[in-house]
């Protein structure tokens, strides 16, 4: 532990750990207008990127399902705990019929290029509904050759019927959560899960056909030592996952009243919680991973590795994707679309979305149409967390005058270097590119919040 803690000094740990976003969107949804955008004006966003894209790069489809039958406390997600499910048929019918409302704006076909299923537990559905589902939402589109089809899956709640409808649909790709394999961490955090029967899924994926598998990994959790993350690699490496997401465990209490069982004085000072992550990092970079983005690793061999290397990586709502779609369509309650223009974020309550549905009407909440100063700092936030890099024009170098005088201090702690047309994230920079790219988030900045928004950076 002590070796890991070299490379990233305590001092600077302690300096750079603040509550920052993880940017899968700018401007985060904290700070998206006040004044939601009409059920019209969304629609016109969404028409206009559609007629602009559609025919060339196709559209992604997000399709959140919240169900879990039980509570893991440290999940800050949108869920809904029930062993109940008789839940599954009306709530899938709502998607079905919400997918339709925009159909009915599209003059041509949709190409589908890129799904994913996320939750909540999406294999709490039986194979019969995934099946019937996606049949539905499947049988009005086009699906592109290349496109690729994903879906989370928790191993306690997913059996080979399940991955064997979802392989027949064209998924390729799944994302088994792990987060830490110690019996103690599992138990504090309410996730009993062996290896054995994770293995199990990965063997059953594979024979399958899955041709790439990612497995969630979480350090910072309570509980959670050196020793858990070591033995937690060494089983993943067993598995030998395509992709690793390698999560900062993001405490947010007054957010997800499920954390608290337990404690602060639980939880990995920051110092022992950024040597986590260098441990798991070094044992991941030995085993053949490379590191990309934040929190993310991919063998060489994979799509989103590649597409790190010729610069087409993305990053939207979703987390990193190896393809930019302009249109991102989500479904369900509490999923978020983006159009590139505008972003739009649905009723949150599973009942309450249902209800708005059976009205013939879209399940809106909340929505953002981004401005030129959005589109542009957007724009540059994005090439920082999946290129590590970004360069400006002269006529954008006003929108970037206050972030450039923030940027110093980092600058001067050998984080970055910059001048008044790019910034280079440094290899000793990679630990804080939250902050980096806090520093051209104006309207946090703006804000100025005086009580916990996000979690923090270290």
């Amino acid at each position: 532990m002590q070796e890991a803690l070299k490379t990233t000094p305590a001092e600077l740990l302690a300096k750079y750990d603040v509550p920052s976003p993880r940017y899968t969107s700018y401007p985060t949804v904290p700070y998206w207008d006040e004044k939601p955008l009409t059920q019209a004006q969304w629609m016109q966003h969404v028409k206009q990127a559609f007629r602009k894209t559609n025919s060339s790069e196709g559209i992604s489809l997000y399709l959140h399902l919240p169900f879990c039958e039980n509570l893991c406390t440290y999940c800050g997600c949108n869920k809904r705990i029930t062993k109940n499910h008789a839940v599954e048929e009306p709530y899938l019918q709502a998607m079905v019929e919400e997918w339709d409302m925009y159909l009915a704006e599209f003059d041509e076909k949709p190409r589908l290029t890129e799904m994913h299923l996320g939750g909540g537990t999406p294999t709490f559905f039986s194979a019969q509904n995934l099946k019937k589902l996606l049949e539905a939402l499947l049988e009005k589109v086009e699906v592109t050759p290349d496109a690729a089809f994903s879906i989370e899956v928790h191993p306690n709640a997913t059996n080979a019927e399940q991955l064997q409808v979802l392989y027949d649909l064209g998924f390729r790709r799944l994302s088994v959560g792990i987060q830490d394999f110690n019996p103690r961490v599992q138990f504090v955090i309410n996730r009993m899960q062996t290896f054995e029967r994770t293995k199990e899924t990965f063997d059953i994926a594979r024979e399958i056909g899955y041709t790439s598998i990612n497995a969630d990994i979480i350090y910072g959790l309570p509980f959670q030592n050196a020793d858990c993350v070591r033995h937690t690699i060494e089983r993943v490496k067993e598995l030998r996952p395509e992709r690793i997401a390698f999560y900062s465990y993001a405490h947010v209490p007054w957010k997800s009243k499920s954390q608290r069982r337990y404690s602060d004085k639980d939880l990995p000072e920051p110092s022992e919680k950024r040597g986590l992550y260098e441990l798991g990092r070094n044992m991941l970079e030995e085993a053949g991973y490379v590191e990309i983005g934040l929190d993310h690793f991919a063998l060489p061999e994979d799509e989103l590795y590649i597409a790190a290397q010729n610069g087409t990586l993305h990053r939207n709502f979703m987390g990193y994707t190896p393809r930019h779609t302009e249109l991102l369509i989500g479904l369900g309650c509490s999923s978020i679309s983006d159009t590139g223009t505008a972003f739009m974020q649905n009723i949150k309550e599973v009942e309450a979305y249902e209800e708005v549905i059976e009205l013939g009407v879209l399940p809106l909440l909340k929505g953002h149409e981004l401005t030129e100063e959005d589109l542009i700092i957007r724009k540059h936030i994005l090439n920082l967390m999946c290129r590590l890099y970004t360069s400006w024009t002269e006529e954008e170098l006003p929108y970037f005058v206050d972030a450039l005088i923030r940027l110093q201090p980092l600058e001067e702690d050998g984080l970055l270097e910059y001048s008044n047309h790019d910034i280079q994230v440094l290899e000793a920079g990679r630990p804080f590119l939250r902050n980096i790219a806090m520093c051209f988030d104006a309207r946090l900045w703006e804000a100025q919040p005086t009580t916990p928004v996000f979690s923090k950076s270290v």
